[in-house]
This record gives C-alpha cells, structure tokens and sequence, in this order.
C-alpha cells in the first residue's frame, strides 16, 4: 500500500487514542496535529494520483465462491474520492482549530468545563470513519464505516449529557441507523443473487432486483442525509456543540448519504429513468419542506440545519439528472458537496461564535452585532451569499452546472424555474436574517458581544478563503467524472 494512503487512514484513529489520554493542552495540540495531517495527506494524495488509484487486501475465506478467493477488502483513490477527502479533512481541521477556543469556560452559551476528552477522541474517531467511506473500494467496506459514523454521530450530539441533548442523540442514533439497515439488505442482496459487493455489481442483478438494490441504498442515503421522511432527526441534533454542527450535519456525516448515491451511480451500470425521478420527486419534495420551515426559525442553528437539508436535495437533483442522461448535472450535484459544505460549515462557525459572545443563538434576541463582531458579521455575509450562489462564490459553480444540467433533459425547464426560485427565496430570507442580526442598535444580548478567540477566527478566515477557493479545486476533480 501506498504510505500516504496509510497515514491518512490511520492518523485520526491513532489521534483518538492519543486524545483519549492526555492532558487538556496537550489533547488540544495532538488533535490539531492529527487533523492537520489528514488533511494534507489527502491534498497529497489528490494531486498525485488525479486519474485515479486503487489498491486491495485482506480477505474472508470462509465466504463462498469468488467472494472468498480474491482481496475484499482495499483503498480507492479517484476524482470522486478526492473531493469527498478534501470536505472531510479541511472543513474537519477547522473545526477542531475552531474547538481549542470553543471549549471553555469563557463560552457564554454553555461553558465547558469537562468532557474534551471525550469529545476529541470521538471527533478525531469520526473524521478517520468518514475518511474510511470516501475511500472505501466496495459496498461492504463502505457499511462498515458507515455504522461507525452513526455510532461517532450518537455520542457527540449527545456530548453535554443534557436531556435534550441525549433524546437528539438516540433519535438521530435510530433514524440513521433505520437507513443502515437498508444497507444492510442491500448487502444481502448483493451477496445472495450478485457477482460481490463492488459499486458496479448492481448492474449484475436481474431488473427487479436491481431496482429494489438501488432503492434500499437510496433508504440509506436519505435517513444518512435527513431527507424526506427522515429529516426530523437533524434540526434536533443541533443540540450538539456548534463545531459538531458544522462538521457532521454540514460537512461530512450528511454528505456521506449523498456521497454514496454519487458513488453507484458513477460505477458505469444502467439505471433505469424511474429511479431519477424517484430520486428527484423526493428531493424536491425535500427542497420545498425545507424552504417552509425556514420561516419558523428563531435559531440560528435550526435554521442552517434546514437550509443544509435543502442543499443535500440540490446534490441528490444532480444525481437524478445524472440518472436522467446529463453529465454536467451529474458533476454539478458531486461540486455542491465541496461548495456547499465550505459554505455551511463557515456559517455554522459564525452562529458558534455569536452564541459564545452573546450566551444565545436566538434570532429575536440579536441585534446591532456587525459593530461588535465585525470579523464573524463579514464571515456569516460572505457564508450566506455563498451558499445561496451568489456569483463567483462557491455555490454559484455547482448550481450554475446543476442549472445547466436540468435544460439538456426533458421538461428540465420545470426543474429549473423550481430551483431558481429556491435560490431567490433562500438568498432573501438569509439577507433579512443578516440584516436583523448584525444592523441597527445592539441589542441587551450583543452589548458585551465581541469577536472570538483567535483560534476560532482563524477557522472563520480559513472558511471565508475556501468560500471563494472551493471550485478551484473541485471543478478539475469533478471534470474527470461521469455518470
């Protein structure tokens, strides 16, 4: 195996161990070394193999047939792998930047004063678990790192022990893994009546298994991506700590859902028509959901969370368009999952540190905070014109080729007219709720209200760079993708 390969899988687990045994300051350095790490193993590793690279070992013997005899398990390096690699390991290094200053007493909203060990131990466990499914060479390696997020998910959404926080843990813990399950039977499937667990040996599988396969995956992915009817589960789990926000439910964990649909459909089988508008029909039923329940938000953090699980139904459009017959809707949907988690994990780390300066993230109780705050007040604007695709910002790239996608197939004209007016919508309502909060005369909350810490504005400028920087680096990885 390549070395580079293996210290990007093994850096965050040995990190988690490490992390679990120190001291306070020394756990906060070796998490940052760790996270660092990982994320210029997988810049390194996109740039030296930009055609793709794939690597097996390991077997299980005792399977029968040619499942037992051959290497089952093995590392995939390719465009699609990359660009997960890159949302998962540098939005991960912001966030555990971000989490040195979050995690204190100074914290007005929720004062730390315990607990970082197990916090830094199930975050570094989880960036190696979502590093695991972006490189994972088959279904059944994937599941395996799949069931380990969602185990990761439970115990830091439910980190501060409060009721609240513990209900949210188990029903995002039961929600998700109602997906895992459909995983699972997809995975029996496969072993029952197909030729192995690769991504393309759906297109093995007789018609109707093969639609039934596919379907049980797509379970998978809307309960990992809280889509309709599994959406419940991820306004709740923003009773996790902020940075935990902005790296499960906007960067990584939800993305693995959508990533996962991406991944079989860019393995070269036949898809029949009904499948994407199975896939399309509930994302825009997802996307209209979403854009309602943006009106009854008066946290900030909710808010973000149902305008993530719209931006999931956007990659899951470009999936269907894929499906449909469009590459260019098909790499539209893949960007978005680069350009809209820089996005949203910067806006997540903004309402972070409002929360900590002011003690709440209720939008009614904000007010006059750009003159107090005015690094997180610049960081939020440019987070909200970027994820709303306000050009050249990132969004803008994979909307523009979404957009563009939905006219090379038939009545797309409709898809578009629906996502565009999505756009508008979405970019008003996150324009008044900028104005309410950072203009006009601080209120009694954002009187003693002041920028963050340096480490957590260091994270807020890294996000702002990579809101304009993202497509840069994925529209090259995405150009070398195909449906």
């Amino acid at each position: 195996m390549d070395p580079l390969v293996v210290t990007l899988l093994v850096i965050p687990f040995a990190g988690a161990v490490v992390c679990g045994v120190l001291s306070r300051g020394a756990k906060v350095v070796a998490a940052l070394v760790a996270a660092g790490a990982a994320a210029l193993a997988a810049a390194a590793a996109w740039m030296s193999y930009p055609g793709g690279w794939e690597t097996h070992f390991g077997r299980l013997p005792w399977l029968p047939g040619p499942l037992g005899e051959g290497p089952l398990f093995g590392v995939l390096v390719d465009p699609l792998s990359s660009l997960m690699l890159l949302v998962v390991t540098v939005v991960g290094f912001m966030v555990v930047l971000y989490s040195g200053d979050y995690l204190t007493e100074r914290n007005a909203e929720h004062p730390y004063r315990e607990g970082d060990n197990r916090y830094y131990f199930w975050l570094l466990f989880f960036l190696g678990s979502m590093v695991g499914v972006a490189l994972s060479p088959n279904l059944l390696q994937m599941f395996i790192f799949w069931e380990m997020t969602t185990l990761c998910s439970w115990a830091l959404i439910s980190h501060t022990h409060t009721n609240v926080a513990q209900r949210a843990g188990v029903k995002a813990l039961v929600m998700t893994h109602i997906g895992g399950f459909g995983f699972l039977l997809a995975l029996c499937f496969l072993f029952a009546f197909g030729s192995g667990f690769s991504f393309a040996s759906l297109g093995g599988l007789g018609e109707g298994l093969r639609v039934a396969t596919f379907l049980l995956l797509l379970v998978a992915a809307w309960a990992k991506s809280a889509q309709v009817p599994f959406h419940t589960w991820l306004p709740d789990a923003m009773e996790a700590p902020t940075p935990i926000s902005a790296y499960l439910h906007a960067a990584a964990m939800v993305k693995a859902g959508v990533y996962l649909v991406a991944r079989v459909l860019s393995a070269a089988w036949e898809v029949p028509v009904v499948l994407g508008l199975v896939v399309a029909v509930m994302a825009m039923i997802t996307i209209f959901m979403a854009i309602v329940s943006y009106f009854r938000q008066d946290d900030l953090k909710r808010l973000l969370a149902y305008s993530t699980i719209a931006h999931l139904g956007y990659v899951l459009i470009g999936c269907a368009l894929g499906i449909f017959g469009s590459a260019i809707g098909f790499r539209g949907g893949v960007l978005h999952i680069l350009c809209h988690g820089v996005a949203k994990g910067t806006l997540f780390l903004c309402a972070g540190a409002i929360a900590y300066g002011t003690g709440t993230r209720q939008i009614s109780r904000l007010r006059g905070l750009a003159g107090k705050m005015p690094l997180t007040a610049t960081a939020f604007m440019l987070g909200a014109i970027a994820v709303t695709g306000v050009p050249p910002f990132s969004t803008f790239w994979s909307k523009f080729l979404i957009f563009t996608g939905s006219l090379e197939v038939s009545n797309g004209a409709i898809l578009l007219v629906l996502l565009a007016a999505e756009s508008v919508v979405s970019f008003a309502w996150f324009m008044w709720v900028a104005q309410r909060i950072f203009l006009g005369a601080p209120s009694p909350a954002a009187a003693a209200a002041a920028d963050p810490p340096p480490a957590m504005s260091i994270a807020l400028i890294i996000g702002m760079v990579l809101c304009v920087a993202a497509p840069i680096f994925g529209l090259p990885l995405v150009n070398w993708i195909a449906p």
